[in-house]
């Protein structure tokens, strides 16, 4: 990586943040808004995690994610970010989903689904209100060992067709196999179906660049083409404590580090398991990395 990424860094800062996700962005930027010296390293050549873009001739510019998410994000950018990235968030109403099974377009809203489940699929209506219900309800803290598998075959048994539609839409946000927590579906299901799809207007390319500008307005120091590439502790009383980063080869010192990078590579690679407590490493072992979704951009 290049030193230039580095020039004029400061010897300590009190939150080291490790990679610009969304998470990390919004992590960083409340922390900054609250008086703390943030640091936000990524390793990438622009920020953005897996909220990114990248060009090609002909002047397309492809999103990687942010296609849709639930209309909750509003608020949330309201609260943590700005009115002016809030407003830059607009609906998307007319969706449409081809494959061998259907060709359908949709709101993608429970009223909608509905209509489309009774009149597309000839699936009771009280059938369809009484899933919609069953997830409403569902309790993330209950002990429930159910799939998504488990839960599509106890209300639309057989009907491969109908577990097509109601996961393949929304499985890059909450894993992409009938194998997955039921929980987690009907979390995630429910929140789109309140009041549909929502997307930025203008790409995730402006979206980044304006809350990277709010960022470096609160005072963070955000740095690209910086690999960090383990977390320095310091053991008092047979505990380890992070105190820095080295990054670029280079040792930063910080009071707390929140780490964007995920689980495994966090605890495994950059920390090490033997500065976990025993139980906790073990438990964070058995953790598997899900699989993720596939996309093909079409310039046209």
């Amino acid at each position: 990586m290049p030193n230039r990424s580095l020039r004029d860094i400061k010897d300590y800062y009190d939150v080291i943040v490790v990679g610009s996700g969304l998470g990390g962005l919004t992590g960083a930027n409340i922390l900054a808004k609250q008086g703390h010296s943030v640091l936000l390293l990524e390793h990438h050549y622009q920020f953005g995690g897996l909220a990114t873009w990248f060009k090609r001739a002909g002047g397309h510019i492809f999103d990687i994610s942010l296609h849709g998410f639930p209309v909750g994000m509003i608020k949330s950018c309201r609260r943590y970010w700005t009115k002016e990235i809030a407003d830059s968030i607009v609906q998307l109403k007319n969706i449409r989903f081809v494959n061998p099974q259907y060709d359908l377009k949709t709101t993608f809203d429970r009223i909608d689904f509905t209509q489309i489940l009774q009149d597309s699929f000839q699936v009771a209506r009280s059938k369809i209100e009484d899933f919609f219900e069953h997830l409403r309800t569902m309790d993330y803290f209950a002990k429930d060992g159910r799939t998504i598998g488990d839960l599509f075959e106890q209300f639309f048994p057989g009907r491969d067709d109908i577990k097509r539609l109601l996961l393949e839409p929304i499985a890059y946000a909450n894993g992409s196999s009938l194998k997955d927590p039921a929980i987690a579906y009907g979390i995630v299901f429910t929140n789109f179906m309140r009041k549909g799809i929502y997307t930025f207007k203008d790409g995730t390319d402006s979206l980044i660049k304006k809350m990277v500008s709010e960022l470096r307005g609160n005072g963070a120091d955000l740095r690209r083409q910086c690999n960090v590439e383990s977390l320095l502790t310091e053991e008092h009383d047979g505990q380890h404590h992070v105190s820095g980063v080295v990054v670029n080869g280079q040792k930063v010192k910080c009071g707390a580090v929140l780490s964007n990078a995920n689980l495994k590579n966090t605890i495994e690679k950059l920390l090490g398991l033997s500065k976990l407590p025993a139980s906790f490493a073990k438990e964070a072992s058995s953790v598997r990395l899900n699989s993720t979704s596939c996309q093909v951009y079409i310039g046209l």
